[in-house]
């Protein structure tokens, strides 16, 4: 209810500064704990996550604000995209509401204060409860991608819930051609072998974020390279450079798409790798969700967990828990004691 009477103002300003206003709203939150687990609790590599609803990359670029998400009644919070060096990303104006299509396209560039300040952030956190994943990724001017990889790898295992390997966002030049079979495998040899240099005993599971924009092949050789590298999760999936029909002017902008209009193929994607892995890898849906019914159907077309992020632009940060009830009561409707026995039920 505040969310819709603050909602004009909030739209009054532009993407990015209305963006950086709630992150620090959240930062001035009181403490809250995070979510129980409950009925829709569910274990993936490991990791116990309290619900399967949370928060999207690309929020909590800098890990300013993960447990004040997390107390909002999110199941996990993402954090990143974060890269080794500081860097500003592309010129602004660079994030766009499309209102008339609930949707978001933005061409952010991984700007972040890096990976040096996050880590200071994230140290901070150690001992607290709570499923906080790291998306890492390469400096856009970077002489060696990889390596990049590697060393947010090295940085970031000690403090991370699980890794999020992101290859997939269309704002900096070249990255998605890491999806290519040969340099998905290097990369993926040069993360575990970074993983396995950090001294911990149970260290963090590997995700790979991958984007909606694949041909079968691309499916087809990302599933075995995923299979082979004995990864725990994908992440399915990231923006998309395709335009389907939109009515907003700010349909011609450049950049990744989310929001509803991603949800038609974002579910395909997860639909496809299902099918691709022979649902021996679990996947966790991303695009277009907005309720609990969007995050249901998610969830029985093959997704463990689901993220959102683009839908709190037009629903507000409540959205999250208003999800996991829907669900909760999705879940009793249909007769599913568990999450993991609805996964894959279509």
């Amino acid at each position: 209810m505040l969310f819709r009477l603050l909602r004009p103002a909030i739209f009054a300003l532009d993407s990015e500064s209305a963006h950086r206003m709630a992150i620090e709203g959240l930062r001035l939150m009181p403490h809250r704990a995070p979510a129980r687990a409950g009925q829709l609790a569910v274990e993936l590599a490991g990791v116990a996550f309290p619900n399967p609803v949370g928060v999207a990359a690309g929020f909590d670029k800098d890990a300013e604000v993960p447990d004040a998400l997390l107390g909002l009644g999110f199941g996990f919070a993402e954090v990143g995209s974060i890269t080794p060096r500081p860097q500003a990303g592309n010129p602004k104006p660079r994030l766009f509401r499309l209102v008339e299509d609930r949707a978001v396209i933005n061409r952010m560039g991984f700007n972040n204060s890096g990976a040096e300040a996050a880590l200071k952030r994230l140290k901070r956190r150690r001992g607290r409860s709570g499923v906080v994943g790291i998306n890492i990724g390469a400096n856009k001017d970077s002489d060696d991608r990889i390596e990049d990889y590697a060393i947010m790898t090295r940085m970031m295992t000690p403090h991370a819930s699980y890794l999020a390997v992101n290859i997939s966002s269309p704002n900096t030049p070249g990255l998605r051609a890491l999806q290519d079979e040969g340099a998905l495998t290097e990369l993926l040899d040069a993360v575990i072998e970074a993983r396995g240099a950090v001294s911990e005993a149970e260290p963090p599971p590997i995700f790979l974020k991958v984007a909606p924009d694949l041909e079968p092949t691309d499916i087809d050789a990302i599933a075995r390279i995923a299979l082979d590298k004995k990864l725990s999760a994908l992440i399915v999936s990231n923006t998309t450079i395709s335009r389907p029909e939109l009515r907003s002017h700010h349909a011609g902008e450049v950049g990744g798409l989310s929001g509803a209009p991603l949800k038609p193929l974002a579910t395909q994607r997860v639909r496809d790798f299902r099918s691709a892995t022979g649902g021996t890898i679990p996947l966790v849906g991303v695009g277009g969700i907005a309720s609990a019914e969007d995050a249901w159907e998610r969830i029985k077309a093959g997704a463990s967990l689901v993220q959102l992020y683009s839908a709190m632009v037009y629903e507000g940060p409540g959205l999250g828990a208003k999800i996991v009830r829907g669900l909760e009561r999705l879940m009793k409707r249909e007769g599913y004691s568990t999450i993991a026995e609805a996964v894959g039920s279509e």
